[in-house]
């Protein structure tokens, strides 16, 4: 997909990999609609000379708001060509209560919302070329102690977009796998969290999403050293358990010497 000349939404467009993403668009002659709860950090955005960029401040675990943000889209841009839905956060936590609005909260956000935005995207753009990108997780594939729901809203993202390819043809979902990313999730939790090897920057991961947009992808895999580990896996399956078994040292070492739970974005 030709990314000049066209009209984009970005989720999650003020921090971590939508940021970076943001950054790696604006060498592009387009036009972008910067969706974030933040209105502080968008506005430091839009402020700093930056006219390529319009923000767009809502929650979009409301579908009234992605209904909000895709109509003051079509209003705005020439054309809404690219829906990028990267918005999302992770909880770290272990699991010890049934709290409903606590899963209702992050599968809203992580998997609801990037569903409906696609259907959004569909009923929208009827006969030019149009693509949405789902911001998946390479947890979606590999289980990391500490992150069970989060992984599951992932995992949820992944298997729904391998049913709509049968009903998509065209290749309008472009669905990408990040591993554990260096964004503000660690870095205001301090040294509490423990991070998963291996680990990437937001702004290599923006490239390989950017790459795949334009190379009309279906996948997107930003870790070369993720994509090879899955394929050895299969060779030498103990590979995963050996992994998980250290991840899950890490996880016990925190739940002794941390608070119950944490949560930031991913």
């Amino acid at each position: 997909m030709e990314i000049n000349k066209t009209g984009i939404i970005l989720t999650g467009a003020a921090s971590g990999i939508g940021l970076a993403i943001l950054n790696e668009l604006l060498k592009f002659d387009c036009k972008i609609i910067a969706a974030d709860r933040n209105a502080e950090q968008l506005e430091k955005i839009t402020l700093s000379g930056i006219d390529k960029v319009i923000p767009f401040v809502g929650d979009l675990a409301n579908p009234d708001q992605v209904d909000q943000l895709v109509g003051f889209a079509s209003q705005t841009l020439p054309s809404v060509d690219l829906f990028i839905a990267n918005a999302g956060f992770a909880y770290y936590e272990q699991l010890s209560s049934a709290d409903w609005a606590h899963f209702e909260n992050i599968f809203r956000t992580n998997t609801l919302s990037p569903i409906y935005s696609l259907l959004k995207m569909k009923e929208l753009v009827h006969v030019k070329p149009w693509k949405t990108v789902m911001v998946s997780s390479a947890m979606a594939e590999w289980e990391v102690p500490g992150y069970t729901v989060y992984g599951a809203t992932k995992a949820a993202i992944h298997r729904f977009a391998e049913g709509y390819r049968f009903d998509d043809p065209e290749k309008h979902l472009m669905v990408t796998y990040p591993i554990a990313t260096r964004t503000r999730f660690f870095e205001t939790a301090g040294n509490r969290i423990p991070v998963a090897f291996p680990v990437q920057s937001p702004e290599s991961v923006a490239r390989k999403i950017i790459r795949g947009i334009r190379r009309d992808h279906r996948k997107v895999y930003p870790s070369v050293l993720f994509r090879s580990i899955l394929v050895i896996n299969r060779i030498l399956p103990f590979i995963k358990p050996a992994y998980q078994a250290i991840e899950l040292r890490k996880f016990k070492n925190w739940i002794n010497s941390s608070p119950p739970s944490e949560d930031g974005g991913s």
